[in-house]
């Protein structure tokens, strides 16, 4: 079956009598609801017995819309992760030695960009519940490729600010989102496997890119390089025409209209303290998490000079990323429910004493093994946090609360980086500013310790609210049933 296919119950489906003229509603595959005037007194209506479900098709055209996806997924963060390269050039393009502020300021173009693709989150849901994946990624990728190619014409960091911390970023972010949604419309029993793959497009372009870009600026310079990395979001909005949605659209009060603010903002997700604690704790974790991506290769050039072999680092994050995204999501099948946080923890906890070891090595290959475990527990840190989610606050709120927690991610993601400038700046070395950044992972994994012991205690409590519910029935119905066995004694 190359496509998804509705099958419903026909024999549900009876005849009943209405008068003329009469409002009739008939239930449309969509879900939506569509109210018309009957001309005869018979009419045909579903029963509300009758069933319908979705076959997701397993293949067939889901293979192309997951190698879309892969491209979309490599793209955004091949690129965004390789933006160590892009800040080299920039420095060089844009500032001089003389300024004190050059990489605080410099810093500030990658972590915008990094923190408005997660900003954008809640906002890009609403969107692609209303417009659909395919308008929102295209429109999305559209976006993108004119802030990259404004970003190519710039001749000073104000602009940049905007056209690829803001602009490029966003339009990032709108393509991003619809294409982990779209892959569920075409999979199901191996939607495991086809975000595994989809996931390592990232890692692919994380070991790829760096070399490809190096290569550009020596020989093409930063702004050509821009132009060139232009493709990229060309190719991602050919892409996003392969999502072709096949689940039926979610139910709305009316056609056409927008949905309701309730349904939007969905705030039953923060009623579990346990999602409570996630949704800041993750946050708190991730004020050093990106900065290693923008300011580890100019802490290589300035400790072991310029023509140090630099990208191999960004090479050995992106390998042991994608091996870990594959071990960590196996892992986390066998571990049962919020247990799973504790994997979070220990990626938390050895990425911050990771960031603290930067400042030691002092050879080399101390960095590539500081990179490889880092890498490693990046990839365990991000391939459970759907598995989280769904625990926390179950299937159907968990669209919402992911989005709310890559919008929360946003801020730590973005200031990160430019205070480690901030340091440099002053200090005339990274060494202060990778120790502090291993912080923060330290304090968000402590805090997350905290979610299986309250998920625990909530389950014990309504167990023991269910028992007292049972009791009192029970207590209810004994004084109803002793008067009939009474009777029938004196009766008998």
């Amino acid at each position: 079956m190359a496509e998804g296919t509705l099958v419903t119950n026909d024999d549900a489906a009876k005849k009943v009598h209405v008068p003329a003229g009469a409002p009739v509603e008939e239930k449309l595959v969509d879900g939506e609801a569509e109210t018309k005037e009957n001309g005869d007194s018979q009419v045909t209506v579903p029963d509300q017995s009758a069933e319908c479900t979705f076959a997701h098709p397993e293949g067939g055209w889901g293979w192309l819309v997951m190698l879309a996806a892969m491209w979309c997924n490599g793209s955004v963060f091949g690129i965004q992760n390789a933006f160590g390269i892009l800040f080299l050039s920039l420095l060089r393009e844009f500032g001089s030695e003389d300024d004190e502020d050059l990489r605080f300021r410099t810093a500030w173009v990658g972590s915008l960009s990094m923190g408005m693709i997660f900003f954008c989150s809640p906002i890009v849901s609403v969107f692609t519940d209303i417009l659909g994946c395919r308008v929102t990624a295209v429109g999305g990728a559209a976006v993108g490729l004119v802030g990259l190619l404004a970003s190519s014409f710039v001749t000073s960091l104000g602009p940049m600010y905007f056209t690829y911390g803001i602009v490029f970023s966003c339009g990032c972010s709108f393509a991003y989102q619809p294409s982990l949604v779209i892959l569920g419309h075409y999979f199901k029993k191996r939607l495991g496997l086809v975000n595994g793959i989809v996931t390592a497009g990232s890692s692919i372009f994380t070991i790829t890119l760096p070399f490809v870009l190096s290569g550009l600026l020596d020989k093409a310079g930063l702004q050509n390089t821009m132009r060139v990395l232009c493709i990229f979001m060309f190719v991602l909005m050919l892409a996003g025409l392969t999502y072709k949605p096949l689940l039926p659209r979610k139910p709305r009060s009316a056609r056409g209209s927008c949905p309701p603010l309730s349904q939007i903002f969905n705030l039953n997700i923060w009623k579990s303290l346990g999602y409570r604690i996630w949704a800041f704790g993750i946050p708190a974790a991730l004020y050093g998490y990106f900065v290693p991506y923008v300011h580890l290769m100019k802490h290589v050039e300035e400790r072991f000079g310029e023509d140090s072999n630099k990208e191999v680092l960004l090479m050995c994050i992106g390998i042991t990323s994608g091996i870990g995204r594959l071990i960590f999501g196996r892992v986390a099948d066998y571990i049962h429910g919020v247990n799973k946080v504790y994997l979070q923890v220990t990626s938390f906890f050895v990425i911050g004493l990771m960031s603290m070891m930067i400042p030691l090595c002092n050879i080399f290959g101390g960095l590539i093994a500081v990179c490889l475990l880092m890498g490693m527990f990046d990839g365990c840190f991000i391939c459970i946090m759907a598995p989280i989610a769904f625990e926390l606050v179950g299937a159907e709120d968990v669209s919402q609360a992911i989005g709310f927690l890559l919008g929360l991610m946003s801020v730590p993601m973005t200031v990160g980086p430019p205070i480690a400038g901030f340091l440099r700046d002053r200090l005339n070395n990274y060494n202060l500013a990778f120790y502090l950044a291993g912080i923060p992972p330290l304090i968000g994994g402590a805090m997350l310790c905290l979610i299986p012991w309250v998920e625990a205690r909530s389950k014990r409590a309504k167990e023991e609210a269910l028992k007292d519910v049972n009791q009192k029935m029970l207590a209810h119905e004994k004084p109803q049933e002793e008067p009939q066995g009474k009777t029938g004694e004196s009766i008998l």
